[in-house]
């Protein structure tokens, strides 16, 4: 088995890159999303005080407990908390000395005291993911200390241990978002014609989804067919003893992550996600090196990797064949695709395999520890260092056996069986860490929305209930002459909110009250979150929002919807929000009970604040993706001057 120390550095390094795109994106929001004045304030959260070290890790572990003792309200907290994470991130990308446990450690705190104040605006999988990813990386790093007379190692022996958590959060992402597309019942995965909408309903389009919208059907039900290849069966192979097949199960994830990013935005998630895929390969993927075993060796070698190779894609072209139906057409120019199983028959397959996911799981953890405890023995010299591995070993493969078991309470959610038959002690451990977000459960696209059309909540201002203008968003479909645009990894939070309010109701997205009551009162730091304002020089009296149901635009001519400068065409469906009022007395009962007329503290300005609102005003209010990938290019570059005149 092939060493992991270039994979494990390579996991660290996209780790830092991933933090810098999450921290840099959130802090070009923060007034406008959880400031003083923006739509959910973060200063109406109660945060308990902190007295002791102890009191820190009851309740919701946030350094925005700490603030006061420096002298910063809530909204420069999580501004010096982001800009913390983001001269933490970025020296981590930079100086491989930074990539150890401790500053790890700092940017999964930094992330989570953000993330505990974040409200519905942070309530996304990939936030959570980030948060586990991240605390492996506390696990996964070296413990850097360097002394005069004695330093630790960089690498060691149980780094292919720590590395597979990642593999085995890599495989209960993938799987669980594969079964749960089966197990909702959705008649659109079930039928295959998944994709024949998604393009369309997806929250933020780039320009290129308009294109594949337009596939042809069969091709389209071909991908649904592959998204259920990649996310169910092949993620078994990230196990598998053959680097070969390991690899194919990289190249295969990284396909469907490119395939999705090129067509949507889903901010730093997929980029998240091909991060995870890099526990799938070893240092001779990185460095080319040529494994050295004698001549009989390499024959065995290469004949056990032909067979298991050759039978492992020759099972899968027999899943698609035997249960996605997948044959040619009539003229043999298409590919046609159909699930052929039953759904009685594929919960029986799921109760019986969820199990053996887990068996396999601990199998191959258990593989880990002892090739890490085979090369202590071997490499090591002398007995003392043969010792202190061993015991280093046995001390993370603890550490990792807790982990693994903690989260089979989430990954379970997946069969009722297998969650019931877990130790009650197991579940007694989850309950007590979960405010950690340790371990989460996982499972998109679950159910497709917008089959029957793009649903759109657009927002209009009026001065005199005659003419009604439309508030413009950043990056979500309004103006159906406007291009989509790429914007990953920026994510806009506001956008994506805007996309799940229209998928319900307003009683369910209370948090848009809020915003129509700022945009009432013409409120700078939330007008900062949206394009085009149509009332500049004065707030609107009235506001009222319709619910749309948009659809891309057609290429054929003879289609009720082509159109030679249009992406959309849209079709009004009903009242969204009645017209209110600044002085609505609902609107203001609400807004009262939810404390957002909430006297705003006074804190006496120190040095800090005043550094904070210095940076605020130098950066002032650019665009998240412009804002990213400034930061973004300059770590870039300074990695490539290093690496060149080293």
């Amino acid at each position: 088995m092939a060493w992991v120390r270039a994979t494990r550095d390579s996991f660290l390094w996209c780790m830092s890159v991933m933090y810098l795109f999450a921290f840099s994106s959130f802090y070009v929001q923060i007034p406008g999303l959880l400031g003083d004045n923006g739509i959910l304030p973060a200063r109406v959260i109660e945060l308990e005080e902190v007295n002791s070290f102890a009191d820190f890790f009851r309740g919701k572990p946030t350094l925005l407990r700490l603030m006061p003792y420096l002298g910063l309200s809530t909204e420069k907290g999580m501004e010096f908390l982001c800009l913390a994470g983001i001269v933490l991130s970025f020296l981590c990308m930079i100086v491989k000395y930074f990539m150890n446990s401790i500053e790890y450690f700092f940017l999964w705190l930094l992330y989570l005291s953000l993330y505990q104040v974040g409200q519905t605006f942070f309530y996304f999988q990939w936030d959570i993911l980030l948060l586990e990813a991240g605390f492996l990386c506390i696990l996964i790093a070296p413990l850097s200390i360097n002394l005069v007379i004695w330093e630790t190692a960089r690498y060691h022996h149980h780094d292919n241990i720590t590395l597979f958590l990642v593999k085995w959060l890599l495989f209960r992402l993938m799987f669980a978002s594969g079964v749960v597309k089966l197990t909702s019942m959705c008649p659109t995965w079930w039928g295959l014609t998944a994709l024949d909408y998604h393009f369309e309903s997806q929250c933020i389009p780039t320009p290129l989804s308009w294109y594949a919208h337009h596939l042809p059907s069969w091709l389209l039900h071909l991908g649904v067919t592959a998204t259920f290849l990649i996310e169910i069966v092949i993620p078994f192979l990230f196990f598998a003893p053959i680097k070969h097949l390991r690899r194919f199960a990289f190249y295969s994830q990284l396909l469907l992550q490119i395939g999705i990013i090129l067509t949507g935005n889903y901010n730093f998630f997929n980029l998240l996600t091909i991060t995870l895929c890099v526990s799938l390969l070893d240092d001779d993927f990185f460095q080319k090196r040529k494994a050295r075993h004698s001549k009989k060796k390499v024959l065995w070698y290469r004949v056990t990797d032909w067979v298991l190779t050759a039978a492992a894609y020759g099972y899968i072209i027999y899943i698609l064949v035997k249960y996605f139906g997948l044959s040619f057409g009539p003229d043999y120019t298409t590919l046609k695709t159909k699930i052929t199983f039953t759904k009685s028959e594929f919960t029986d397959w799921l109760a019986k395999v969820v199990p053996y996911t887990i068996i396999i799981g601990a199998i191959s953890l258990g593989i880990e520890v002892l090739v890490s405890l085979i090369r202590c023995w071997q490499t090591e010299k002398g007995f003392f260092r043969k010792l202190s591995s061993s015991f280093g070993v046995c001390l993370m493969a603890g550490v990792a056996s807790c982990m693994f078991v903690i989260s089979l309470v989430p990954y379970t959610v997946l069969d009722v069986k297998s969650n019931t038959n877990l130790k009650p002690e197991i579940k007694s451990w989850y309950r007590t860490l979960d405010h950690l977000h340790l371990t989460s459960s996982y499972g998109l696209f679950r159910v497709m929305t917008g089959v029957g059309g793009r649903p759109e909540v657009i927002i209009e201002g009026s001065k005199d209930m005659k003419t009604w203008k439309e508030y413009q968003f950043l990056y979500k479909p309004g103006n159906v002459t406007e291009r989509p645009v790429f914007v990953a990894p920026h994510q806009p939070r506001l956008d994506w909110q805007m996309w799940f309010a229209a998928l319900g109701n307003y009683q369910h997205n209370p948090w848009l009250l809020t915003f129509c009551y700022r945009l009432l009162t013409g409120q700078p730091e939330v007008l900062e979150l949206i394009r085009h304002n149509p009332f500049s020089h004065a707030p609107p009296k009235y506001l009222r929002a319709k619910l749309y149901h948009y659809h891309y635009t057609s290429p054929k001519q003879m289609s009720v919807r082509y159109s030679e400068v249009d992406w959309w065409a849209r079709e009004n469906i009903t009242e969204y929000l009645p017209i209110l009022v600044e002085n609505d007395q609902g609107l203001n009962e609400w807004l009262l009970e939810n404390g957002i007329f909430q006297p705003i503290k006074a804190v006496p300005s120190n040095l800090l604040a005043k550094l904070l609102t210095q940076i605020r005003q130098y950066i002032g209010q650019p665009d998240g993706f412009t804002f990213i990938m400034s930061i973004f290019s300059t770590g870039l570059t300074i990695n490539f001057i290093s690496k060149y005149f080293a």
